[in-house]
């Protein structure tokens, strides 16, 4: 029995260094990590780097519009990704029981009872009530390595649903935000439709009084056809957006609710945190990482593989068939260790160890590329925000420019005879091409607020 317990120790000292370390975030895969924003302060409209960055704001306080909101929290309880988040998250969470419940030995009831006769004589009667108790360690470490690989996939499927419920929240504010702005293209150009549907009955007018030609009034024609056929293409355009987002929301289609299209309702500079942030901030960052940390823990368990495995039983019975039959019965009681070392297994150790390690590389390579990837998106909604911003300030005053130009081309038309008709014409056309392209430019706005959000891990659960 000493000499077993020795070996045990020993063993237990020769593996104890490499099966039972911790996963720590390797310092190579965030070297760079304080340049992963570009010209943050200095391109951009950001306030300096703090711990208050727009992505710590709750989506309450970022998507203000009450009917946006109603939308949000709907989708947040019924949409059928994030419900299938929470069942794989309670698989995790058996898994990880189980893992834990491998440290307990198995026990087991077996009454067994036997009458038997010889020769049609007397019949003799044995009975047994054992209770028998096994103790599984298996390889040392291995149960260890395997219970932190259970915990690295619960995280991991907790990390995934974050994700799902950020891409949620950016999915619905999007298709909300597009209906809004397709509602505004179609006011727009139905007004558009009536002013041409009125130009092209006075173009007639004067074609009659011989004051325009016949291809004047066929141009003024075909705007009109075509600013008719944009009608129910956008009408279309709407209608799958609302069947879209009905069916984030887990809904048969339905018309949904909204209101006036507004894209000033998002700061005019934002603060995006230290780019340290991103690895707590970011659910597919943090997933990444927790398939590096159980990448790690299989290369443990695969070490562990090397080295003896343990397994302790012993039972313990009421019986009257001890040998000899007796009555009444006696205890009888046995125990036994069994240690199994790996001599050779036909290279399939090492090459499992082989394999694991590989996997290992690539899993740092897949959490610094998704590093990586969240700088990038938050430098290019920065960027495409700022963008936005400046090209609507621009558009504006341009429309507020064509405006004053249709106001004074109108009164020299009805005053004085320098300008045309189709000066008239050509200026109002101009004003409703800018008009639109500034619904377009706002829209760019809001999408990209959206998409810095997203970016920065924004909407998490409390």
């Amino acid at each position: 029995m000493k000499h077993f317990l020795y070996i045990i120790g020993c063993s237990a000292l020769l593996t104890g260094c490499n099966l039972y370390s911790h996963y720590e975030r390797p310092e190579s895969a965030t070297k760079d990590i304080d340049k992963l924003y570009r010209d943050t302060t200095e391109a951009y409209a950001t306030v300096p780097a703090d711990t208050a960055n727009f992505g710590n704001t709750p989506w309450q306080q970022v998507f203000t519009d009450p009917q946006l909101q109603a939308l949000i929290q709907k989708a947040l309880e019924q949409n059928t990704d994030l419900r299938s988040a929470d069942l794989l998250i309670e698989q995790a969470k058996a898994g990880l029981k189980v893992a834990r419940l491998a440290y307990y030995p198995t026990l087991a009831f077996n009454p067994q009872g036997t009458v038997s006769s010889w020769d049609f004589g007397k019949a003799t009667k044995t009975y047994s009530f054992p209770l028998s108790a096994s103790w599984q360690i298996g390889h040392i470490g291995q149960l260890r390595n395997a219970k932190k690989q259970s915990e690295t996939q619960l995280q991991l499927s907790r990390e995934a649903k974050q994700a799902t419920r950020t891409a949620i929240i950016a999915a619905v504010a999007n298709m909300y935000y597009t209906l809004q702005m397709l509602d505004e293209q179609l006011r727009t150009t139905k007004e558009t439709v009536n002013i041409w549907r009125e130009n092209v009955r006075t173009m007639e007018l004067m074609k009659t009084a011989a004051m325009t030609t016949e291809a004047a009034v066929g141009q003024s024609r075909a705007n009109l056809l075509q600013l008719e056929a944009s009608v129910p293409a956008l009408e279309s355009n709407i209608r799958q957006t609302e069947n879209a987002l009905c069916a984030l929301l887990h809904e048969t289609p339905h018309p949904i609710s909204r209101g006036v299209f507004n894209a000033d309702g998002f700061p005019s500079s934002f603060s995006t945190g230290v780019p340290a942030q991103l690895l707590s901030n970011r659910p597919d960052v943090r997933a990444k990482e927790m398939q590096l940390a159980n990448a790690f823990y299989t290369v443990n368990a695969a070490r562990a593989a090397f080295y003896p495995s343990l397994t302790i039983s012993g039972q313990g019975a009421w019986t009257n068939n001890a040998g000899a039959i007796i009555n009444p019965g006696k205890i009888l009681a046995s125990a036994v260790a069994s240690l199994t070392q790996p001599i050779f297994a036909n290279g399939m150790l090492r090459a499992n160890l082989k394999v694991s390690k590989l996997q290992l590389e690539d899993a740092q390579l897949q959490f610094e590329q998704a590093l990586l990837n969240a700088g990038q998106e938050v430098s290019n909604a920065l960027m495409q925000y700022q963008s936005a911003t400046a090209q609507e300030a621009t558009m504006q005053q341009q429309v507020a420019t064509l405006t004053h130009t249709l106001e004074q081309t109108q009164l020299l038309f009805k005053h004085t005879n320098n300008t045309t008709y189709l000066q008239v014409l050509t200026a109002q056309q101009s004003l409703i091409q800018a008009q639109l392209s500034l619904i377009s430019y706002k829209f760019d706005k809001v999408q990209a607020a959206i998409s810095l959000y997203q970016a920065l891990g924004g909407g998490r659960e409390a």
